[in-house]
């Protein structure tokens, strides 16, 4: 390992993953704050329901590339000789970890950042797509059913590491394991608010398909 190398890298991807998105897409496009309005959250989620879905699908899909680009910097590092191909997994995890951290406790926001799923959703693509999609696939069943994008978004991520210990996606890296189990605990924790209001029954509701009747 090449600290030298190691070094820049961990702080391009918490730079990556500080980029607020839904703040500067807000402000820019539709001169709104959006930690302003809504849930106050400065995430894909709060941008949907307060811009649209158009916005919320920008600030979405750029979050998640966030996490993936996060990833990719490992390869870099591969080319560069700082690391070696037998442990590209684990700098993978690292630097996504970050990007993470950094969307989480971005330093462009006064460390005020969005809960991190989306960022998070593109390290996993980077690492397992096709779990990552049933992922997704889950999410989305989730969510039909029950309107919270949050308690979608926490079965999701428990999803992750549980199917890691199953056929056909079973592995046998138990970092890999660790990770995603550690990463429900870190979004149970971002959501704390939002589990409280499942319990009481105020949650806010978002409907996918169609709007809410009046």
């Amino acid at each position: 390992m090449n600290t030298f190398l190691l070094v820049p890298a961990i702080i391009i991807a918490y730079l990556l993953g500080s980029i607020p998105t839904a703040v500067w897409y807000g402000l820019r496009f539709y001169h709104v704050d959006v930690r302003q309005h809504g849930s106050g959250n400065a995430g894909a989620t709060n941008t949907f329901r307060v811009l649209g879905k158009k916005a919320g699908t920008v600030v979405l899909l750029i979050d998640i590339l966030k996490g993936i680009a996060a990833t990719m910097l490992a390869f870099a590092l591969l080319a560069l000789g700082a690391i070696s191909a037998g442990h590209i997994v684990e700098y993978k995890l690292l630097l996504g970890i970050v990007a993470v951290i950094g969307h989480v406790f971005p330093v462009f926001t006064n460390f005020k950042g969005g809960k991190g799923v989306a960022t998070l959703l593109g390290l996993v693509i980077s690492i397992q797509p096709l779990l990552a999609l049933t992922c997704i696939v889950l999410f989305v069943i989730i969510l039909s059913i029950s309107k919270y994008v949050s308690l979608s978004s926490l079965l999701a991520s428990l999803a992750f590491p549980l199917l890691l210990l199953f056929p056909p996606f079973k592995t046998d890296e138990p970092l890999l394991i660790g990770f995603g189990f550690t990463m429900f605990v870190v979004l149970a924790i971002t959501h704390k608010k939002n589990i409280i209001r499942l319990f009481k029954g105020n949650e806010n509701r978002t409907y996918l398909w169609a709007k809410k009747s009046s």
